[in-house]
């Protein structure tokens, strides 16, 4: 196979560069840079079926006859996104409509990488694909919220409108080698506090729940949705919900770290519970993870101890 992949110097999108290689697949990576960082490709030096390329999505390109486009190309951490506000928007709009363009075009399959973040701070939980979301559309977060919500009725339009065979994953919070340590979600700043030895900040009283999946595991079942038939919205994510307090605790536990806990006021619109309902991904994909959170934080801590050592400005990939 022929595949796109964009955003393939972020943290999702190297992992499924190697992914998709290591099945044999020929793979276009495409990336502005903005917010990935190419030592996350540097193991693929000298590799003859991957191209990469620096390019930004809002500009219409053509990579040439493909058989599938993967779309991941935002930023997405809170404060990448906040630092470049309009360019998250234009993303998510004109970005996207290239990518589908490029798939319209050799008759391409296409997914796009959505997120939880479009069901907003939810009244309903655990989250289900039916669920429409509680979403501020002006709010400081809105820049990430609303792209990726404009994305998914972009990409649906295409499919009914054009034929387009579409996928569309909501992501939701995934953490593992490669995170990066400035990434700002709870994972990459407890892991780096704590293996600095200081205080693990947490915002609000702890009490607000996420749901963490390992990369690994979520890539699996990224594959398994380009294949499937199912064009409507799918969570992928572990529905094993932890307390930040709790995961606070996991990550003192892996470090070894006798750091304490800092609290500080929760951000605006920031989500109090988060927790998907992956039955459609079981029932549909026969997917779930298999990664429980201690064991994929031993699996990710060498990653964020290279970032402690002195001089350190390169990923462990």
């Amino acid at each position: 196979m022929q595949v796109l992949v964009t955003g393939a110097a972020g943290f999702l999108g190297s992992h499924l560069t190697d992914r998709l290689l290591g099945e044999g697949a020929t793979v276009v990576g495409v990336d502005n840079l903005s917010t990935g960082d190419l030592a996350n490709l540097a193991h693929l030096a000298g590799e003859p079926r991957f191209r990469f390329e620096q390019r930004d999505i809002c500009a219409a390109f053509d990579p040439g006859p493909v058989d599938y486009v993967f779309n991941l190309a935002s930023p997405a951490s809170p404060p990448e996104y906040l630092r470049l506000a309009i360019e998250t928007l234009r993303a998510g709009s004109i970005g996207v409509e290239n990518t589908l363009e490029i798939a319209a075009k050799y008759g391409a399959g296409h997914l796009h990488a959505s997120t939880s973040e479009c069901y907003g701070d939810p009244l309903q939980h655990p989250q289900t694909e039916d669920y429409w979301g509680n979403v501020n559309p002006v709010g400081p977060r809105s820049v990430y919220d609303e792209a990726k919500r404009y994305a998914e009725a972009l990409t649906m339009a295409y499919h009914r409108s054009r034929g387009v065979d579409t996928h569309l994953v909501r992501i939701f919070n995934t953490y593992g080698p490669r995170l990066h340590p400035g990434d700002g979600r709870v994972i990459s700043n407890f892991m780096m506090q704590a293996l600095r030895g200081e205080p693990l900040t947490i915002y609000g009283d702890g009490h607000q729940t996420r749901s963490f999946c390992y990369v690994d595991d979520l890539i699996e079942g990224i594959l398994r949705l380009s294949r499937s038939e199912e064009h409507l919205p799918v969570n992928l994510g572990n529905p094993i919900e932890f307390t930040i307090l709790e995961c606070a605790e996991a990550v003192l536990e892996v470090t070894g770290s006798k750091s304490g806990l800092r609290f500080e006021p929760l951000p605006q619109d920031d989500p109090t519970r988060r927790c998907p309902d992956i039955a459609k991904a079981r029932r549909l994909l026969g997917w779930e993870p298999h990664v429980q959170l201690l064991e994929g934080l031993k699996k990710s801590l060498e990653s964020f101890r290279c970032w402690t050592a002195p001089g350190a400005s390169k990923l462990v990939v």
